[in-house]
């Protein structure tokens, strides 16, 4: 089986600009969504300029505007989109599309109507959100899902206030027992109610980001994606310190030895407010780095 290039990436001025974007975005008082993913794929894709990243929300705005106006209960919501998104539309996920970094690539998407769960399911947040439905992105481990109807439970009693569906599946409506599966499938654990909690849009991105990572680590030749992937991820308001650790690791894979080491040594003053032997160990690996040059 060919695996598909994956796409080639902006000038380093246009990248610059792309990071100025996205990190003011990520800071704003309400991040968009489909911005910060447009962002990403912009930093992935050269060949996604500003018309392109325009087009891409206007094609959401499109598609927003074929949902009938407010059909009225969440149920009533799932259906409607299920049946534009889903079946007008064809968007769905197949087990294939793990292997492309376009699947993590909201205008590539758009295009293809085909993704990872996470992505899929951001067309159906933002394509309903503009139509006004009650809905919210759901982080089930390993496969994304979306959640409609209100985040503050029932007012009225009706047993529907709140369902999942599933865009990856053309948008079915899940049962708890089909969540259940879900979460078993993928950790071999119980579903718990934690796991049902409304994903703030930072938080979507930041698994955006952890996916296109998991594909480069996969791919040693795609080192510079990994790169590209954990820089926007350090540019998001909370991340983890090991990132720094992380990153400092993919340049001396990379061959860039001395400004590895460097961040290695850096890194090891951070953790070692907390864990000597770890950084003792940090400290290790850079001398070992600086020795390549040798």
């Amino acid at each position: 089986m060919r695996h598909p290039h994956p796409p080639q990436p902006p000038s380093p001025e246009r990248s610059a600009e792309l990071r100025r974007r996205f990190a003011e975005e990520a800071r704003s008082e309400r991040p968009d969504l489909a911005t910060l993913c447009l962002l990403v794929g912009a930093e992935a894709d050269g060949t996604l300029d500003e018309a392109g990243l325009d087009a891409a929300q206007v094609e959401l705005d499109r598609l927003a505007g074929q949902l009938p106006f407010r059909p009225g209960t969440p149920r009533a919501w799932a259906v409607a989109l299920r049946d534009l998104l889903g079946e007008r539309y064809g968007f769905h996920g197949v087990a294939a599309d793990y292997q492309r970094l376009e699947s993590s690539l909201l205008h590539e998407v758009l295009r293809r109507r085909r993704g990872l769960p996470i992505l899929l399911s951001v067309v159906w947040l933002e394509v309903a959100r503009r139509a006004g439905a009650p809905v919210y992105g759901v982080a089930l481990p390993g496969h994304f899902v979306v959640g409609l109807g209100t985040e503050s439970g029932p007012e009225s009693g009706a047993l529907e206030e709140r369902l999942l569906v599933d865009p990856f599946d053309g948008g079915r409506v899940l049962s708890g027992q089909d969540a259940e599966a879900l979460v078993a499938g993928a950790t071999g654990t119980e579903l718990r109610a934690s796991m049902l909690e409304p994903a703030a849009p930072l938080d979507v991105v930041s698994r955006v980001l952890n996916n296109i990572r998991a594909w480069a680590a996969r791919r040693p030749e795609q080192s510079a994606v990994a790169l590209w992937a954990i820089d926007l991820a350090l540019l998001l308001p909370a991340h983890a310190a090991r990132l720094r650790y992380e990153r400092a690791r993919l340049l001396v894979q990379r061959g860039e030895f001395t400004a590895g080491a460097g961040e290695l040594e850096a890194y090891a003053e951070v953790v070692g407010a907390v864990d000597q032997a770890v950084a003792e160990e940090v400290r290790g690996e850079a001398r070992a780095a600086r020795a390549m040059l040798n």
